[in-house]
């Protein structure tokens, strides 16, 4: 039998390829639904402010992402690196600080010196500040405590 100038193959060989076709959709959709489902799932926070591993991701790849990296590295030279040995485990005290009011000059970071300015980004609210230098703290070989939304508080209050 012919079919606009070509062969049908036989039955069972139209059924295998019937059959991996609708299975092949089935998987897509599966997979697209999760996927979806997925981005529809809040992230909520518990009381005691233990952060779930990637809060303050957003805020880090839209604000610090550009000058430290994906990875924290930074970039030699210009802007330090954000891992063990940097400001990062110093008091987040000094960390909200330099969020909120920028830094400007030389800083000295494993033994390099940087130049570059760090605008300031006050123009964040404080549970955004809290949840990325608490992503930072917890990422890029980090192991610190997470800053609390009080602490951000007190410092742009300035107590």
């Amino acid at each position: 039998m012919w079919y606009i100038g070509f062969p049908i193959p036989n039955s069972d060989f139209m059924n295998r390829i019937v059959n991996q076709l609708v299975f092949s959709a089935l998987c897509c959709l599966f997979f697209i639904s999760c996927q979806n489902s997925s981005l529809n799932k809040k992230v909520e926070v518990n009381v005691i402010n233990s952060l779930p591993p990637k809060v303050g991701y957003e805020v880090y790849s839209k604000y610090c992402f550009t000058c430290h990296q994906a990875d924290g590295s930074g970039v030699p030279g210009m802007h330090p690196p954000l891992g063990p040995g940097s400001w990062v485990g110093k008091d987040p005290k000094e960390l909200v600080a330099i969020m909120m009011k920028g830094l400007n000059g030389k800083v000295e970071v494993n033994g390099e010196v940087y130049k570059n300015f760090m605008p300031s980004q006050a123009q964040l609210a404080d549970e955004e500040i809290a949840n990325v230098l608490s992503y930072i703290r917890s990422s890029f070989g980090n192991n610190f405590d997470p800053v609390k939304v009080e602490l951000v508080k007190k410092v742009r209050s300035g107590k």
